[in-house]
């Protein structure tokens, strides 16, 4: 065994001294008659929960609050009923009915001393209203978006006016429930940049020149402050560049000029590009602070401050946007997601301990889930509520039971981690050389080098814990794991792919399997050679098969990737990251083969069926990559119950978790091991969490 040394209790290094360049961070700023106490900026964003969940909203928006966030807002919340976005679990202020739930909100985000925004928006194009039922508008006719059979009818000036009167309303409204700022939605989704966009084309004064297509956000602004009689802050959320040429908006055509003709009309801009997918690229594509070249003029055509966002979460790149001019705020959310306390710890000086975001985009994937946020690097993301979670305090130990943690992939670094925070004895064994199982190997993928910060936090984290013990190349028995006395054995042994072929569709193992090069993600990952014609046959649908793809091109080889999916990496639609994706595979020149099943193996190929219509095609091949389904390392598990059997007497109890018990995705991991160190000991409910039921009381 090798052993690793651990810090002595409480050393931080630079903890409690916050470097003096980042003492910009922490001015107050000015937005109207109202005062940010730094500027920290959690812009609006989606999350699962909303109206359908408004307790756990709420107490999700209070947490960042409590973290530091001058200002924290909803996401998209509907003014009224042609706008309705269902099934995505959003939020709506149709009548004063709507009040109540947003105002659990603003007094969890008032209790921690920050300002709440409210984001009013009308959609367009992207409504086909399926829960009202009510007949979609626009600023022209057209079909909504996607395939729903509807289109959309093109608004007449009756309509432009009771819109007007539904964004005063819903602005007073907002105003009682207790919101400090209302933030005017003329984002990709929003009545207002369609009208805005040069895709307009509408001929009438709403219509044409950009002094008329900008009308009608101007008026909506002026509604939002005649409803709010004075009570708040207006702030517009704005597309400056559309990404889309010509066609589209342009931050050098018309996108400065738009903000520079109503430049101080709302109290401050929130600058955003394109649509979510541009907006929020996964860290596979873009790296920090993409946006800087869209919105660093911002700032010269408009006193009031601004926003803009760029998944910041290095301290140093925060600060120099707003010393060179660039930004008066930081507009961050998925690092406020990976780090609600993010503020707080730059305040305290605290900046290892920052939980980095990752990227990966799985807190958005629960919006189309439409279930509570969710987080690779923060387990207690959408748990707040429900299970009472907090990401920067866990309850006490109930004993001083000795816990022995097997497996140092993202589920046993997490388990670990959180049960020496509590307090316990801990011995964390890993057969390896260094600590991250998985995430090692994944990280060194192609776009997936900043996911090794799930793995580095831990560590860093668990080396300030004393009271857990590190033993690396420690590949255990039975017996070991026994002989070293632990009261509870905790086995985060992951998972290996399968070789030969079963998964989703396949429920048996394949034939032929010695007639090709037969290859696994583990193989690639351990460095296996491979040349010639590659087929990735990829039936997992994440990221694992196109990154492999991606991989075997860049070495040189002749890639057809295959799946049965309508999609290349389908869950990606999930992670915006489809059109990357393709773009990408194509660039390298990869063939992209969809619906298409694998049949048989032969001697110089594939035999693939089109998963509706049945039909065969061959596809010659040297050597295909099985991306199907992964198998658990359990083998240790039974091993240990049959040795326990054995040993009448011993009460040691053995759980499995993570990939180890079923295997997933790095945040089912992490979450596995963040939930057995929290309710280990606890008592076990039937249902684990508090619900958020209908009341069926009197309707009105």
């Amino acid at each position: 065994m090798k052993t690793i040394e651990m810090a002595s209790p409480g050393v931080r290094d630079g903890a409690g001294t916050r470097d003096s360049r980042f003492d910009i961070l922490f001015e107050h700023v000015k937005i109207g008659a109202l005062t940010a106490k730094n500027r920290f900026y959690q812009p609006p964003h989606c999350n699962g929960m909303g109206g359908l969940r408004p307790q756990a909203h709420a107490a999700m928006r209070g947490m960042k609050a409590e973290g530091g966030w001058a200002i924290v807002n909803t996401e998209h919340c509907s003014i009224h009923p042609t706008s309705d976005l269902m099934p995505e679990v959003l939020h709506t202020l149709w009548d004063d009915g709507d009040i109540p739930p947003l105002a659990l909100m603003c007094d969890a985000v008032h209790s921690h001393g920050a300002l709440a925004g409210i984001q009013l928006a009308y959609a367009a194009f992207y409504n086909a209203n399926k829960l009202t039922r009510e007949v979609p508008m626009g600023p022209t006719a057209r079909p909504v978006d996607g395939h729903f059979p509807l289109q959309v009818r093109a608004m007449d000036h009756q309509d432009i006016r009771n819109l007007r009167g539904w964004m005063r309303a819903a602005s007073r409204r907002a105003s009682q429930a207790g919101f400090d700022i209302i933030n005017v939605d003329a984002n990709f989704s929003t009545i207002a940049f369609q009208f805005l966009s040069p895709r307009n084309q509408r001929t009438d004064e709403y219509g044409g020149s950009l002094k008329n297509r900008i009308r009608l956000l101007k008026e909506l602004i002026e509604e939002a402050r005649i409803g709010v009689a004075g009570k708040c802050a207006v702030s517009v959320r704005l597309i400056v560049d559309e990404l889309c040429g010509a066609a589209g908006l342009r931050v050098e055509d018309e996108g400065l000029a738009a903000i520079e003709m109503i430049a101080d009309l709302p109290d401050l801009w929130d600058i955003v590009v394109g649509t979510w997918a541009d907006d929020s690229p996964t860290s596979r594509f873009a790296g920090e602070n993409e946006h800087e070249p869209f919105v660093k003029r911002i700032k010269s055509v408009t006193k009031q401050p601004v926003v803009g966002v760029g998944r910041f979460t290095s301290p140093d790149t925060m600060a120099s946007l707003i010393r060179r001019g660039v930004l008066d705020m930081i507009g961050a959310t998925r690092p406020s997601i990976a780090d609600p306390f993010l503020p707080k710890k730059i305040e305290e000086g605290r900046y290892e301990d920052i939980r980095e975001c990752i990227g990966c985009n799985i807190c958005v994937s629960s919006h189309y889930m439409m279930a509570n946020l969710r987080c690779t690097q923060n387990p207690t993301m959408g748990e707040e509520w429900r299970k009472g979670w907090h990401p920067e305090k866990i309850a006490r130990k109930s004993s001083d039971k000795h816990i022995l943690v097997v497996g140092a992939g993202p589920s046993g670094l997490e388990c670990a981690r959180a049960l020496g925070e509590r307090g316990y004895e801990v011995t964390l064994a890993e057969r390896s050389r260094e600590l991250g199982g998985r995430v090692v190997s994944e990280a060194a993928l192609p776009g997936l080098r900043e996911w090794i910060r799930v793995r580095d936090w831990r560590v860093t984290q668990l080396h300030k814990l004393p009271n857990v013990r590190i033993y690396l190349e420690s590949d255990l028995t039975a017996e070991e794991c026994l002989a070293l006395g632990a009261d509870h054995i905790v086995l985060a042994t992951g998972a290996h792919w399968r070789s030969d072929g079963q998964g989703r569709l396949q429920n048996r193992p394949f034939e032929n399997l010695d007639a090709l090069q037969i290859l696994t993600p583990d193989d690639l990952m351990a460095g296996a050679a491979v040349s010639g014609s590659v087929v990735v046959y990829d039936e997992d649908h994440y990221y694992m098969g196109g990154v492999l793809a991606e991989k075997l091109a860049r070495m040189g080889c002749a890639v057809t990737i295959v799946t049965s999916a309508p999609e290349i990496s389908a869950f990606g639609l999930n992670t915006l990251e489809l059109p990357r994706i393709a773009r990408r595979l194509d660039e390298l020149g990869v063939k992209m083969l969809t619906h298409h099943r694998l049949s048989r193996i032969e001697g110089d190929g594939l035999l693939l069926s089109h998963i509706h219509t049945g039909r065969e095609q061959q596809l010659p091949a040297e050597a295909v990559v099985m991306v199907t389904s992964r198998t658990s390392n359990d083998a240790l598990y039974t091993a240990l119950q049959e040795t326990i059997l054995k040993q009448s007497g011993d009460n040691t109890l053995v759980s499995r978790i993570g990939d180890c018990l079923a295997p997933g995705a790095i945040y089912h991991a992490v979450y596995a091991g963040h939930r057995f160190a929290q309710e280990f000991e606890g008592v076990t409910e039937d249902v684990p969490f508090r619900r958020e039921r209908i009341s069926l009381g009197e309707i009105d």
